[in-house]
């Protein structure tokens, strides 16, 4: 594939709407639409080479023996899913600050101690450049509703057993439910 161009066709609140062109490899023209959080894509640059929009919390409790996780009811699919506590970094703050903050708004939970990281990956790759740092860690505190009335969140801590039964049922997050089948083998 050999990049064109790419045109900002409209720019919402939090996600900008682009056009991508592509030369394929036979020589046919493609347009790909595709959405950002940069409002300001001009270049192939622009669009591949940016640090983390968002960070991803893969926390447990203290003895590691129970995962958190939280069922948010997801406008997009119109519908309950299951996730990890994520969220947006702001500005000047840093991936650890990012997901300390997260983890308190969403479920009042504190991120007492960071264990790894996991470097930027994307989102959802088939439509967006969205990409997100995962913080590794162990969480503790009393469980309390979101801070924020736009998210619908119920999280709590799962054993390996109850999530071995959900992966059965359940609607998750396409990169929680890998990590899940993995924790619970």
């Amino acid at each position: 594939m050999e990049f064109i161009g790419i045109e900002k066709k409209l720019q919402g609140k939090f996600i900008t709407r682009y056009d991508v062109t592509y030369k394929t490899t036979d020589d046919k023209i493609k347009v790909y639409e595709m959405i950002s959080r940069n409002s300001d894509i001009k270049s192939l640059r622009d669009l591949n080479g940016k640090i983390g929009d968002a960070v991803v919390i893969i926390a447990t409790d203290e003895d590691e023996e129970r995962i958190l996780l939280s069922r948010e009811y997801r406008l997009a699919p119109g519908d309950y899913v299951y996730n990890f506590p994520a969220g947006l970094i702001d500005p000047g703050e840093t991936a650890d600050e990012a997901a300390a903050r997260e983890l308190r708004e969403e479920t009042g939970l504190t991120l007492y101690e960071i264990n790894d990281h996991l470097p930027t990956s994307y989102s959802a790759v088939g439509f967006s450049n969205e990409t997100n740092i995962t913080v590794i860690g162990k969480a503790r505190g009393e469980f309390c509703e979101s801070t924020s009335t736009y998210e619908e969140i119920e999280a709590r801590w799962y054993t390996k057993e109850e999530i071995k039964e959900l992966l059965k049922t359940e609607k998750f997050a396409a990169r929680t439910q890998a990590y899940c089948y993995m924790f619970c083998r």
